[in-house]
């Protein structure tokens, strides 16, 4: 059986995502402007890419390399036609993080928004490692309702198969996680959605061996 990621359209994410009462296209566009100019890196990698949500605020000039990683492939042919201006420098990769992170390059940045929850600790823990960054964002999404992880929309019924998938996450847990790891936390920024959740992004560098 496909990967539940697999068997969802972009067209019913996207459109699930952008609702006003959801909002969370338009506040990770805004969030991923800040950080793909947050630090000095010229390599970049965007683990659950979907769409492309947030490349417009970069061009050639900006990377040497950005990695645009997912397991639907339907998402990343759509992402190289939408982005024609990156190419040379966008490369997509299609891999399943839970068994195929050694697939992965080395990037100085690393950013997952919204991937931490599908793929659970164990498995992003081991694609930090693999790709070795210098830089990690993050962002989860903070239920602060009760009505449920998927946020009520026309389009609820095509995630029905995540809850396969699911993992609940934390920020002090994902901090552990990663400190574990050798990363500290640099920032933490919440920002509110419409319908009562948050998403709560935070980064980390690597630590420096100190002698």
């Amino acid at each position: 059986m496909p990967e539940p990621w697999e068997e969802i359209s972009l067209a019913d994410y996207e459109n699930h995502m952008s609702l006003d009462s959801v909002g969370q296209l338009q506040a990770l566009d805004r969030i991923m402007k800040e950080q793909f100019a947050a630090y000095p890196a010229k390599t970049a990698m965007i683990l659950g890419i979907a769409g492309g949500n947030g490349l417009r605020h970069i061009t050639a000039e900006d990377f040497d390399k950005v990695y645009g990683v997912d397991i639907n492939r339907d998402y990343l042919k759509t992402v190289s036609e939408r982005y024609p201006q990156l190419s040379g420098v966008l490369e997509c990769i299609r891999t399943d993080l839970v068994t195929e992170s050694h697939k992965l390059p080395h990037s100085e940045l690393l950013i997952a928004d919204l991937l931490i929850e599908y793929i659970g600790f164990d498995a992003f823990i081991k694609a930090v490692k693999q790709v070795s960054p210098e830089y990690v964002s993050c962002v989860i999404q903070i239920n602060t309702d009760t009505a449920g992880w998927v946020s009520d929309s026309p389009y609820l019924h095509a995630f029905d198969r995540l809850d396969e998938v699911h993992h609940e996450i934390d920020t002090p847990s994902l901090i552990s996680a990663m400190e574990k790891a050798g990363y500290s936390p640099v920032l933490s920024v919440l920002e509110p959605l419409p319908n009562g959740k948050a998403l709560e992004r935070t980064d980390f560098a690597r630590e420096v061996l100190r002698l």
